[in-house]
């Protein structure tokens, strides 16, 4: 009995379980060019590390150490790669780092000073970063773990007292060594939590796309990280600005990502599509109304023509009145994703009426129109773009087979005016397209879309637009300039 309960309640949790409406993956292909940049990043956090005055005795001499500066920073043998539980681990051996600080020297009523170069060698350097969905749906570096190490110093002294300083090296330079390692890992801990979401908090969550409408990149669960690649799943749903508490339930395919050759690939399902369309017939944008000279020509002709016998009946004042057609939505479109390609369906209605000046208009006829448009999907840089063609177009009379017989002659112009007037100004709003959730400065190159039953996938390759330092600069906290602040935790936590 027990066992069926806990069956009942694991089917009841996967039923509640909000799909994902889009997947990323970033595999470990892209972890070579992540690496380059963020060592960049990260030498030059180094070199912003402040170790404190060393002074001390020994005998009758005195000496004081400081204005110690990081100078040069080598990272010879770097890795970095998917850990699961741990998201992203680096790890930096056989480092160096080249010093400049000042000596002072007392001995009885002797003093020596200047400014002398060290090196410290064999560092060693173990961070783990921990990434989790935060309370508003967003990616954040939620922990910091780490371990640093510099095995050895060495210190290039000279001056009067040359032979002292050799003497006295072993304690000047285990000293330093000392305060290099519970210098490093605040250091990285400030970085990770505080410069790399500050990073992150440039990739969309909750963001307009125009007046209209709005998209939700919240992520539904935390990210999830195998030893070759990292998973987020976002909810990917379009909502109308005027009702922002409005939302689809998602009832579509869950898009899958069972490939890792390229740096990254990213998934949409049927559902993402809906729940644009869907959000813009709510927002009542897909109506068109073509009044008088916005009517093509030939086809006012026509339409006058094929609506003879209701025109005659009218009085004259009303007879030469200007045009108006009408097409109106009547159901959000829907979307369909097979491997063949990806289709829009469309119903509509499209009125016929003359529009008299300030008298009440007279409709004339009154049909149905259903569309089927071809999608193509395009990713450029970090955005999606999509271009749509008409396939297939016919009317028909809601009133009787007889009037639809009457109705085929409107078939081929009525189409070429869609073509013609108003496809363009589809493609226009949908080439502007919609950013997917990435970070600022991070783009797609070489990308290839790929379509499957009911999601279609984007592989490609990372490319940075902009500098790590350059956007984390553009985007830095107002109080992210010291690593030693409070945020950071304690050296003997973190530095071993």
């Amino acid at each position: 009995m027990a066992l069926f309960g806990a069956l009942f309640l694991a089917l009841l949790a996967g039923a509640q379980a909000e799909l994902p409406g889009c997947k990323i993956r970033i595999t470990s292909k892209a972890l070579e060019l992540v690496k380059q940049e963020g060592l960049r990043f990260l030498e030059q956090e180094l070199e912003t590390i402040t170790i404190p005055d060393l002074r001390g005795r020994e005998g009758h001499f005195y000496y004081n150490i400081s204005e110690v500066k990081v100078m040069e920073l080598q990272l010879t043998s770097s890795e970095l790669h998917f850990q699961p539980e741990q998201e992203l681990m680096l790890q930096i051996n056989n480092g160096s780092l080249g010093l400049r600080f000042r000596r002072q020297l007392l001995y009885w009523f002797f003093y020596d000073g200047g400014y002398i170069n060290a090196s410290a060698e064999g560092v060693s350097i173990h961070t783990a970063l921990q990434l989790s969905r935060d309370p508003t749906g967003r990616i954040k570096v939620s922990n910091v773990s780490c371990q640093a190490s510099v095995s050895r110093m060495h210190a290039a002294f000279g001056g009067t007292f040359k032979k002292v300083y050799e003497f006295l090296s072993m304690f000047i330079t285990s000293g330093m060594r000392f305060l290099l390692n519970q210098q490093i890992c605040p250091v990285l801990y400030h970085a990770g939590t505080v410069l790399l979401n500050s990073l992150l908090d440039t990739v969309p969550v909750r963001s307009a796309v125009d007046e209209l409408v709005g998209i939700d990149y919240s992520l539904v669960k935390d990210p999830v990280a195998s030893a070759s690649s990292l998973d987020m799943e976002f909810r990917g749903a379009f909502f109308p600005l005027a009702e922002g508490n409005w939302s689809l339930r998602n009832r579509a395919v869950e898009p899958q990502l069972p490939e890792e050759e390229r740096m990254v690939y990213v998934a949409f399902s049927e559902f993402f599509f809906d729940s644009a369309m869907e959000s813009y017939f709510q927002a009542g944008a897909l109506k068109l109304s073509l009044v008088g000279a916005k009517v093509p020509h030939d086809l006012d002709m026509l339409l006058r023509a094929t609506y003879f016998g209701n025109i005659v009946l009218l009085s004259p004042a009303v007879i030469d009145s200007p045009l108006k057609l009408e097409l109106r939505v009547t159901a959000p479109p829907r979307c369909t994703i097979k491997p063949s390609g990806t289709t829009i369906s469309v119903t509509a209605s499209v009125t016929i009426a003359l529009v008299p000046p300030d008298q009440p208009e007279v409709k004339l006829s009154s049909m149905t129109m259903d569309a089927r448009l071809s999608a193509k999907m395009a990713l450029q840089g970090k955005v999606l773009r999509t271009q749509l063609d008409l396939r297939r177009f016919r009317i028909y009379s809601n009133q009787s087979a007889l009037e639809s017989l009457a109705l085929i002659p409107l078939q081929a112009p009525l189409k070429t005016m869609l073509q013609i007037g108003v496809m363009p100004m589809l493609n226009e709003r949908t080439w502007r397209g919609v950013q997917i959730p990435l970070p600022e400065g991070i783009d797609f190159v070489r990308e290839v879309v790929t379509n499957h039953a009911g999601f279609l996938t984007i592989g490609a390759d990372l490319h940075f637009a902009k500098g790590l330092r350059e956007v984390i600069e553009k985007n830095r906290p107002a109080n992210a300039g010291d690593p030693r602040a409070p945020s950071a935790p304690p050296p003997s936590m973190t530095a071993v």
